[in-house]
């Protein structure tokens, strides 16, 4: 990461107190593909590709499954729990109801692939211009790059014609100015939409919802999918003995909320914190050149602060690990 000055700033990870003093970046379809290879051992794991839940299945108040659609069948799936697990625009959540506080962040993103070549820089990438953020990520072939815009301007930039807009990356990406060229159909830039919301209450008899499902996460710093990943883990860690005795009650589920919502909240807070002293006043005025508040660039001088961030991103306000206690095969509680 650079700031506008054009120091680097860079972040020790060794200093993180952690085993691995790096953070990896996985594409999304890695890791689900990885997920599933996985999932596979477990002789009672069913994947059921390209399908969409209708509506949940209600008995007397409770949440016994989902009725769904594929594109070769349809049908229902009753479970003990049904976990919402779906996104920042899950219709499962959407279905069950759930009070919902939501915000709006000062942006929205576009989204657009150029192509990579093996003498460009390895590393992600922050880059700022006036009235302009972009964000490269390597995937070893091509550049995913996100350019943060203006809330509610998509429909100014594309008025503005694809030149400009190539124009504009080429500025603020120079060194990959030679591949604006590439982008030859607004078809190839996609619109994410940014919100940021969270459930009053997670979860209602039978249901959980977990990741964007229960918090949509904005995009700065690309916490989402780690925040999801840590709701599933303390998922895991409380409700394993109550499923395998088959009687998961209300009051195990606000027991994930309760042990997750403060490291949202607080994580939200701190995405909230950047859009306004970082993302809001950059975007709102092209003419000036980028900056950042003090109270940042000398935070980015000092090791235990500049290090704070990192920390977040790559394991959260603390650490949630997977427990795996031994299991009796007698009564289902865990103890021997």
């Amino acid at each position: 990461m650079r700031l506008p000055n054009g120091t680097p700033v860079k972040v020790n990870f060794r200093s993180l107190h952690t085993r691995y003093p790096f953070v990896a970046f996985v594409p999304q379809w890695d890791f689900l593909g990885f997920i599933t290879t996985e999932a596979k051992r477990y002789p009672t794991f069913e994947l059921k590709l390209q399908a969409q839940v209708d509506d949940l299945l209600l008995e007397d108040g409770h949440v016994a499954g989902v009725r769904y659609h594929a594109p070769e069948s349809s049908g229902e799936i009753r479970a003990i729990l049904t976990v919402g697990a779906d996104g920042r625009t899950s219709r499962v959540r959407e279905a069950a109801r759930l009070p919902l506080v939501e915000t709006s962040p000062p942006m929205d993103v576009l989204w657009f692939r150029v192509s990579r070549r093996s003498t460009d820089v390895e590393s992600a990438e922050l880059r700022v211009a006036p009235g302009h953020f972009f964000v490269l990520i390597n995937r070893r072939d091509y550049w995913q790059i996100a350019h943060v815009i203006p809330k509610g301007a998509y429909e100014r930039v594309r008025a503005e014609g694809l030149d400009a807009f190539r124009r504009s990356f080429a500025t603020g990406v120079p060194d990959l100015a030679d591949r604006a060229t590439e982008l030859q159909d607004w078809d190839q830039i996609k619109l994410l939409s940014v919100r940021a919301d969270r459930l009053r209450r997670w979860y209602r008899p039978g249901l959980l919802c977990i990741g964007d499902a229960a918090h949509a996460m904005s995009p700065v710093a690309g916490v989402g999918i780690n925040v999801a990943i840590q709701d599933a883990v303390e998922a895991a860690n409380l409700l394993w003995a109550p499923l395998r005795r088959g009687d998961v009650e209300v009051r195990h589920l606000a027991r994930v909320q309760r042990r997750r919502e403060l490291a949202v909240r607080i994580t939200q807070a701190f995405q909230g914190i950047m859009q306004q002293w970082i993302v809001a006043p950059n975007l709102a005025d092209a003419r000036t050149e980028p900056s950042v508040p003090l109270i940042m660039r000398v935070g980015a001088r000092v090791p235990m602060i500049k290090n704070l961030p990192a920390q977040i991103v790559g394991m959260g306000l603390w650490r949630t690990k997977v427990r795996a206690p031994a299991i009796s095969t007698h009564n289902g509680t865990g103890r021997r």
